[in-house]
């Protein structure tokens, strides 16, 4: 591949693509189930329905193909803002996001973009 062809890739292909996102998704919610600060949220939560609409939303935020049919990020959180969902817990969900890309050996400025996208709905998750 060309310099300038991978350059015009997606996050998503750089990332590695569906397999990537997929792999990631499934460490990442093991990570938060067993996180005592945040799993509370989860409650009788279908977990498998809440990995595929998160594999679709970050596929589509990561520029790859847009199969994501959710709520936008405002109603989908707002029962959980109701609960108390606030700054520390979106602090903890991020540690755990960063922490799965270093688990799966991604390089740091992918993360660093990874982390700045989902940083970028932290006011909408929150209802602010």
């Amino acid at each position: 591949m060309t310099e300038e062809a991978a350059e015009n890739q997606s996050l998503f292909e750089k990332l590695g693509g569906e397999a990537a996102v997929d792999a990631a998704v499934d460490i990442f919610y093991r990570r938060v189930l067993s996180d005592h600060r945040i799993n509370r949220f989860f409650e009788n939560v279908d977990m498998e329905k809440q990995a595929a609409k998160q594999k679709a939303f970050l596929t589509m935020a990561f520029g790859g193909p847009n199969n994501y049919t959710g709520a936008d990020m405002r109603k989908a959180h707002a029962h959980l803002v109701e609960k108390g969902l606030n700054d520390t817990h979106l602090d903890a969900v991020m540690e755990h996001l960063t922490g799965t890309l270093e688990e799966l050996k991604v390089p740091k400025e992918l993360i660093d973009e990874v982390a700045a996208i989902a940083e970028s709905t932290r006011n909408d998750v929150l209802g602010r």
